[in-house]
């Protein structure tokens, strides 16, 4: 009965580090250019305490993989919006003045002057953060190239390159989920950067990406995982009834 009682226990555990990926995803149903994880997987370790010392219990462990599939894509008409086409990813400084990617593109100045998205990331051109002059109308092309104009100027001058976006490609490459929930290569060290390919990447301007979260689906995932840890339960409950039983038998009348 220990036993039986002991594994479902165990399962209940494991449930939950699938859980808190899924709730995360849902969390983020909204959240522009959001990118949902892959399942958890299982892993296999040694049971240590007394008993035979080949037992073993696996172990649900969050991978934190991306799935790159792409969003729906949102026409906004805003000048600063852009969204990443194909698995082109946008390169930002995280809060720590490391390098990672994301693939949000509402694009912001903040008040030092410096181009954000609308998580606080700073955007990263060729020669590092991107600093927009100050009253310039900027605008971006679908080839990652920032040019800024002063209204202020009369005729017909020409717009004045101001950078270009850093874009990578990710086809070739497993991204993980950060912390603060940037991206990065999965198995290399923070900041590392990604191989500059020879296929041109593209953004869409003025248009938004949603996240690929698909709601019918986690939803249905999330009610399979809660009639599973009723059933769960349900057998804990009658093993704990099987086992009264079995010690009232062995009462003295």
């Amino acid at each position: 009965m220990d036993r039986l009682i002991f594994t479902s226990n165990a399962t209940i555990k494991e449930m939950a580090t699938a859980r808190q990926v899924l709730v995360n995803d849902l969390a983020n149903l909204s959240t522009v250019g959001f990118k949902s994880s892959y399942d958890v997987a299982l892993k296999s370790i040694k049971v240590e305490g007394p008993g035979f010392d080949s037992r073993f219990q696996a172990q649900a462990v969050a991978r934190n993989s991306i799935r790159m599939t792409p969003g729906s894509v949102m026409a906004t008409g805003n000048p600063m919006d852009i969204a990443l086409a194909e698995k082109a990813v946008l390169a930002v400084q995280a809060s720590n003045g490391e390098m990672a990617f994301t693939r949000r593109g509402d694009l912001k100045i903040n008040p030092q002057g410096q181009l954000e998205n609308g998580s606080g990331h700073l955007v990263l051109g060729d020669g590092g953060p991107i600093t927009i002059p100050l009253g310039v109308l900027i605008n971006i092309n679908p080839d990652g190239t920032i040019y800024g104009k002063d209204p202020a100027q009369t005729g017909a001058e020409p717009s004045v390159l101001i950078d270009r976006l850093r874009l990578r490609d990710s086809t070739d490459v497993t991204l993980g989920r950060r912390l603060d929930g940037l991206y990065q290569i999965d198995g290399k060290d923070p900041g590392t950067d990604i191989a500059i390919g020879t296929t041109p990447l593209k953004v869409i301007p003025q248009a938004l990406e949603g996240s690929n979260v698909n709601a019918i689906e986690a939803m249905t995932r999330l009610i399979d995982q809660s009639r599973s840890f009723e059933t769960q339960i349900r057998i804990i409950k009658e093993t704990k009834g099987l086992d009264e039983s079995g010690a009232s038998l062995m009462k003295l009348a």
